[in-house]
């Protein structure tokens, strides 16, 4: 794979990651890394994640989710790789599921 082939990246961020500015966080970041996808709150207490581009660059996007904004404490990140379908013309925050 290339550097600017495109790939997916699905990640569950688990923590106290809700209530916190977290998909604002991620909302932001993707953008400015021009990436393309969604961010949504789980039932479950989770944030999701999934978001195309260039593999460096979404590999940087799950540092940060590890980090994870001031207020909100990651306990751990799913990290699934996929093939990129390149649906999405925007990173976005959905309804929560």
């Amino acid at each position: 794979m290339s550097e600017s082939q495109s790939t997916r990246l699905h990640a569950t961020v688990v923590g106290d990651v809700q209530g916190v500015g977290f998909r604002a966080f991620v909302l932001n970041t993707a953008q400015a890394m021009n990436l393309t996808g969604w961010v949504r709150n789980t039932y479950t207490g989770n944030v999701e994640v999934v978001a195309e581009g260039s593999h460096p660059i979404l590999e940087r996007l799950v540092d940060v989710l590890r980090k994870g904004p001031r207020s909100a404490y990651v306990d751990n990140v799913i990290v699934e790789w996929e093939k990129a379908t390149g649906e999405f013309r925007e990173f976005s925050v959905t309804r929560t599921v």
